[in-house]
């Protein structure tokens, strides 16, 4: 039998690097959705193709960006598109950088010039009919100058939903941030805090220019062209009226190609739902939505 003297070193070593590595529960730990390589963790979905069908490669990634691409496209028809994260969130802030650059396909709409978005609480990929083409959710919407003009960015459209603004309901379509406008090809940095069912703030840079709570299921597609859910070819579509005034309490995160190119980089998510419990080891002092379940002790 070995000397235990002898071991008493390698015991305290191994104390010393299990305390080194204990949780810091102030320390926000930040997770890259985007790893700057590949599409990892993400699903495509276009109308009128299949969940997972990049259709042209409409979803690219190049020297570490994530690129909306209409290289290979001669026009643009209906080929509204998304990338879904594979998971779900709730309580969250969302971070991300974001610049228009080239011209829109021939083809596209005029109102989709420079414009485009991350989804929130939305729908997932295989959740999509086929020819569907936006998710239930609530658009946090990316538009660019267009060189003259204020054109504000991170407003809000509302596919399927509305929301309540000063404690009222709002059901139009598309709202405006007091955001400033964004010409030329500039990286923009937003950010998105979703609280569950309750709040919901969009920030540019630093600056919150939108905030709005209880986002919910509206009886129509989208109010303001009296876009019924059949029109919008949502499976199922007789049973979403049913459900008016169900909130919308998580979801997926997806990036909207709507004919104008775009890029994406810094990707990243901070989860504002776990363990509440000081006692556990992964308790975290940040959190605003407790999940007993995640406690690890």
């Amino acid at each position: 039998m070995k000397n235990p003297l002898i071991l008493y070193p390698y015991l305290l070593l191994f104390l010393l690097a299990c305390h080194v590595v204990k949780n810091n529960p102030h320390e926000e730990e930040w997770i890259s959705l985007f790893n700057g390589a590949d599409l990892s963790g993400w699903e495509p979905k276009i109308a009128g193709f299949e969940a997972g069908e990049n259709y042209k490669h409409t979803f690219l990634v190049e020297d570490s960006i994530l690129k909306i691409n209409y290289q290979e496209y001669d026009s643009f028809h209906t080929e509204y598109g998304h990338l879904y994260y594979h998971q779900p969130f709730s309580y969250y802030k969302l971070r991300l950088e974001y610049r228009f650059v080239g011209k829109q396909v021939p083809g596209g709409a005029p109102w989709n010039v420079r414009n485009s978005g991350v989804m929130l609480h939305s729908q997932s990929a295989q959740e999509q009919g086929l020819h569907q083409h936006f998710p239930v959710s609530v658009e946090m919407q990316f538009l660019g100058g267009l060189g003259s003009g204020e054109r504000p960015t991170a407003n809000l459209c509302t596919p399927g939903t509305m929301v309540e603004m000063q404690g009222k309901l709002v059901r139009d379509h598309c709202i405006n941030s007091r955001s400033k406008t964004f010409h030329g090809d500039q990286w923009v940095s937003v950010e998105a805090i979703v609280l569950g069912d309750s709040v919901l703030h969009h920030l540019v840079g630093t600056d919150t220019v939108l905030s709005y709570s209880h986002p919910q299921i509206d009886a129509i597609f989208v109010n303001a062209e009296n876009y019924n859910w059949e029109q919008a070819n949502v499976p199922h579509a007789q049973n979403w009226p049913k459900r008016e005034g169900e909130r919308l309490t998580s979801g997926h995160i997806a990036l909207q190609a709507e004919s104008h190119p775009i890029h994406f980089r810094h990707i990243r998510l901070l989860n504002l739902k776990g363990c509440m419990d000081p006692k556990a080891r992964n308790y975290k002092s940040y959190y605003l939505k407790a999940d007993p379940s995640a406690c690890v002790y």
